[in-house]
């Protein structure tokens, strides 16, 4: 059985009217190993059978990256819940250890002791533009495998 390949991809993510909101450019390109859930499914299906010098622009739907915007993330909570916060405003970001994992939720309104958060992920419901250049790839190694993520 063939193991799965770890690429190496400068990418130029832009929004909708073509201007750059993220890059790898001058920093650190992004390495990840096929069918990890380590980037999203989008750009995996884009490199695959790609190799190094491979250039590709990619649009990429919600379902494929971090899916659709979902309303029942979107919940009032009381005030109380941010015990020590003197200045709450909307837009402030904080993390939630809830359940069994560490979500981020962002203050999306303040109405009285009511505070509305929003706990789905910045990108979700959104088609993301992204220009991708191949660097590297290469067959993973059994450890990367085991670990389910490239190692450097």
């Amino acid at each position: 059985m063939q193991k799965p390949a770890v690429y190496t991809v400068h990418y130029r993510l832009k929004n909708t009217v073509g201007e750059v909101v993220d890059t790898s450019e001058g920093g650190e390109p992004l390495h990840f190993l096929m069918g990890s859930d380590g980037v999203i499914q989008g750009i995996q299906e884009a490199v695959r059978e790609r190799g190094p010098g491979d250039c590709l622009e990619v649009t990429i739907p919600p379902a494929m990256a971090y899916g659709e915007h979902d309303p029942e993330l979107v919940r009032k909570v009381p005030r109380s819940a941010f015990e020590g916060i003197e200045d709450l405003r909307v837009g402030m970001k904080f993390q939630t250890n809830t359940g069994d994992e560490a979500k981020v939720v962002k203050v999306v309104g303040i109405d009285g002791n009511l505070v509305q958060v929003d706990a789905n992920h910045p990108l979700a419901g959104l088609t993301l533009y992204f220009d991708l250049e191949i660097m590297a790839k290469r067959e993973a190694n059994e450890e990367e495998v085991e670990a389910n993520r490239p190692l450097f």
